[in-house]
């Protein structure tokens, strides 16, 4: 990739970056616009940071596209929704898989329609040998439901309490084989991590700006980027001892 001559890549880039995408609602009421003008503009703005990411060297990208809780949004917002991710699948799929992309789920299909679930199932399958980005969609997701689901299923195998360790339940996550995030991004200007990748982001740096989802643009990413890679991770030790690892 061919960077600006003022522009320098950040000195250490996460290989894995989650975004919660808020903002897209206020964003169209701002401009005297619908509520899913916003949402259909916030999926436009996610072609150009597919691109960033792999431009900036990012091996993952999780974006939180629809949550549990979004099911008690109103009727025609959630419909509206539906119609967004399948109108996203046939008119961006054919792209993202020529540019690379992998697409993979986290959350749960069953609330789909069965038309809308087989699409999405399609273009993981299509996908599923790409290497240059790993793309994780989370439609129908929330944290405390995946660890739920994880412990079920841990229950269901007999494993015995004392074999419960942090690398198995892992095993049970819907982001198996995923690395944790290294940067979590939250837009709008909320302060708030909304159910999202609890477990996987126990260790993640967080980064929020008041820029709304629409607006978050290439610089907008680098600049989260930029901020990250200043930041000193310690994973819980001391500044000495992260350092000498």
């Amino acid at each position: 990739m061919i960077f600006k001559k003022q522009e320098k890549l950040p000195k250490r880039v996460p290989r894995h970056v989650a975004m919660i995408m808020d903002g897209n609602g206020r964003w169209a009421l701002a401009r005297g616009l619908p509520r899913l003008a916003g949402h259909r503009a916030g999926t436009e703005n996610l072609r150009q940071i597919i691109e960033s990411c792999v431009e900036f060297g990012i091996e993952y990208l999780t974006i939180y596209a629809f949550s549990t809780e979004n099911w008690g949004r109103p009727l025609e917002e959630v419909q509206g929704l539906m119609r967004i991710l399948e109108d996203v699948i046939d008119r961006e799929l054919p792209e993202l898989h020529k540019q690379g992309v992998q697409l993979r789920h986290i959350g749960n299909l069953d609330r789909l329609r069965p038309e809308l679930r087989q699409k999405v199932m399609d273009a993981i399958q299509l996908t599923k040998d790409n290497n240059r980005l790993v793309l994780n969609v989370a439609f129908n997701y929330g944290g405390r439901d995946e660890i739920i689901c994880a412990i079920q299923q841990i229950i269901e195998k007999g494993v015995r309490p004392e074999e419960v360790t942090e690398e198995l339940v892992s095993q049970y996550l819907y982001t198996v084989g995923v690395p944790d995030p290294d940067l979590i991004i939250r837009t709008s200007g909320e302060l708030r991590g909304s159910n999202f990748l609890i477990w996987q982001g126990a260790y993640a740096e967080w980064y929020f700006t008041p820029t709304f989802w629409p607006n978050f643009d290439r610089e907008e990413l680098r600049k989260a980027i930029e901020e990250y890679s200043q930041r000193e991770r310690r994973y819980g030790k001391t500044g000495s001892q992260a350092a000498s690892e």
